[in-house]
């Protein structure tokens, strides 16, 4: 069973960088094909895959609207994923969410599909002020 824990979250003022981390328990051999990534939720909004990135290969996927803002990375051992976030702006609000998936999704389907990986954490808030 994979377990996730997202922390870095805050309030930052537009322009400024948070960069948040997922502590990853449970990762197997199992998730080799998979991926791992970010997505975020709005008050009142459905969730927005930010970012992905493969266990194998390192493959990343970006949504367009955090594209050369926000960098995803993971540790070799896949024990913790990061979100490098810069430049941020009042849009990028809302609770952040770390999620994994063992399964290959097609890259036409990333970063969005991150929002039905199978583990998710619990989220980090990430409030930015004008």
């Amino acid at each position: 069973q994979v377990q996730l824990a997202e922390s870095g979250g805050g309030s930052v003022q537009a322009g400024g960088s948070l960069r948040l981390s997922c502590a990853v328990s449970g990762y197997t051999y199992s998730m080799k094909s998979g991926s791992m990534g970010w997505f975020r939720q709005a008050p009142g909004k459905e969730g927005e895959g930010v970012a992905v990135i493969r266990n194998s290969g390192g493959n990343t996927y970006y949504a367009d609207s955090v594209k050369d803002r926000f960098t995803i990375s993971q540790d070799n051992n896949k024990n913790t994923l990061y979100l490098q976030m810069n430049s941020l702006i009042p849009e990028d609000t809302g609770i952040y969410y770390c999620a994994a998936d063992r399964r290959y999704f097609h890259d036409s389907w990333l970063p969005s599909a991150v929002v039905r990986f199978e583990y998710r954490g619990q989220g980090t808030q990430v409030t930015v002020s004008s």
